[in-house]
């Protein structure tokens, strides 16, 4: 297991393969708005939810940002051959907000799914955690997760920042079996490449915060 302050670690064995098999057949049944790398806004889901509020997550999650953390966001990733990406380097930056604030730290906007975000500044990005669940089976040639460690205590950086930093740090694949688990804040800097063989790779990334009330008028979107 890596240690935490690296913006990263790795958890092999959080859940039990049967359990990560019921979260599938549960996602499968449900009515998702889908795109091609997955769907947004899964904490709806009953299974998702239940899986998210596991005290094995909470316990997890609270390691990096302190008691009674709160999951507020859920997306499912679903990588296979007929559904290849990749992504390049970057930060998570952005958070969904129940309404637009006149405030410069705050942004830009957009719209996604129906649901406010705005770029948040890295003193709020600090509160949050993602837990990223491993529905399959995570490999070197399947696409993983890959991370350039330590760069989360670098604050908000720039494209050029990114790209200067990817040159220059060794990156780090994050797999883990079927019911293992990745921890990464927001800031850390990471990527993903395209699959190169036939195996899914299928994630869910659950969002951690201290707090849904982040200042006057800031509050996050549960869901």
């Amino acid at each position: 297991m890596t240690a935490p302050d690296e913006g990263y670690s790795i958890h092999e064995h959080v859940f039990e393969r049967r359990e990560m098999v019921s979260t599938l057949d549960a996602l499968a049944k449900a009515e998702l708005a889908r795109t091609k790398a997955g769907a947004r806004h899964v904490l709806a889901v009953p299974a998702v939810r239940e899986l998210a509020n596991d005290r094995r997550l909470i316990d997890l999650a609270a390691t990096f940002v302190g008691p009674d953390p709160i999951p507020f966001r859920a997306t499912l990733f679903d990588k296979s051959a007929s559904s290849n990406w990749l992504v390049v380097w970057h930060q998570d930056t952005a958070l969904p907000l129940r309404s637009r604030v006149d405030d410069p730290e705050w942004g830009p906007w957009s719209l996604k799914a129906d649901v406010l975000y705005a770029h948040a500044p890295a003193w709020a990005l600090e509160t949050v955690v993602a837990l990223r669940v491993c529905l399959d089976d995570s490999t070197g040639s399947n696409g993983p997760l890959r991370v350039l460690p330590n760069t989360h205590l670098k604050g908000v950086l720039s494209d050029d920042q990114i790209e200067k930093l990817a040159n220059e740090i060794p990156p780090i694949d994050c797999v883990a079996p079927s019911g293992g688990a990745v921890a990464m804040r927001p800031l850390t800097v990471h990527a993903s490449s395209k699959s190169s063989d036939d195996q899914p790779r299928r994630v869910l990334h659950i969002e951690y915060s201290a707090a849904t009330v982040l200042g006057a008028g800031i509050e996050l979107v549960i869901g």
